[in-house]
């Protein structure tokens, strides 16, 4: 299998996309500044997250970073120029939260602040045991815009996301699986082998039915059992009423 750093071999943009097979793998590329995530990789998402879902061939997308590293947040040196902060109003975390595919977050190295922001809102995330994750808005004085106090709580609990937040912490790769910020670790050199692992069963799964759950897991996330249990009821109707009730075909 191809590594990451194979995929952006020969190119210095600072976003690159590549196609395997059904899988689309969109990898942060400035690894000399941990993927420090300039106007051009935040505007970048969103259009290319835009592309993936539009893209009938994508079935499953895998964001990365090159070099080791997922990305060490928002580039501070842009945000210190309010010409290049307030050039391109840009959320890439709205942006893969709106994709209506399979988003896997494979996270090795630092992945803090607007690049945790990113990574949780990916249906799941997938770390190196070289990863660490911090929420350093507070640290740097400035607000999370891309759903960190939304998505946080729900991935840790409201208590550890407090801790996070408040403190700044790096939370190690252990720490993270425990607290269920993540879903597995593994080593750094297998990470993109076991994240195209888990694409590829993605892929061999059946689309319709795979989409389906996907949207009525994400409609029941936050709220009450007994309105996740009627949003279910709703989309099964509708899987029914599409000719679905059986097997699905698809």
């Amino acid at each position: 299998m191809a590594t990451v750093d194979e995929l952006v071999e020969g190119t210095d943009e600072p976003l690159v996309v590549r196609d395997l097979g059904a899988v689309r793998v969109i990898v942060l590329n400035r690894p000399t500044k941990k993927n420090a995530m300039s106007v051009a990789i935040r505007s970048g998402l969103g259009a290319e997250f835009e592309k993936a879902d539009a893209d009938e061939s994508v079935r499953v997308v895998i964001v990365t970073g090159a070099g080791g590293s997922f990305s060490a947040g928002f580039d501070l040196k842009e945000l210190a120029d309010p010409e290049l902060r307030d050039a391109v109003p840009t959320n890439p975390g709205a942006s893969a939260r709106a994709l209506r595919k399979p988003l896997i977050a494979a996270v090795a190295g630092p992945c803090m602040t607007g690049a945790l922001e990113l990574a949780l809102s990916a249906d799941f995330i997938i770390a190196a045991d070289t990863a660490v994750f911090a929420d350093t808005h507070a640290k740097v004085g400035i607000f999370p815009r891309w759903g960190m106090s939304a998505l946080l709580p729900r991935a840790v609990g409201i208590r550890r996301a407090k801790q996070m937040t408040l403190s700044g912490i790096f939370v190690d790769p252990a720490t993270a699986l425990n607290w269920g910020l993540v879903n597995e670790v593994h080593p750094a050199d297998a990470l993109f082998d076991r994240v195209l692992e888990i694409a590829e069963a993605i892929v061999a799964g059946n689309e319709a039915s795979q989409n389906a759950q996907l949207a009525v897991l994400v409609e029941g996330d936050g709220i009450s059992v007994a309105d996740a249990l009627a949003a279910e009821d709703v989309a099964a109707a509708a899987w029914v009423a599409a000719g679905r009730g059986g097997p699905a075909k698809g």
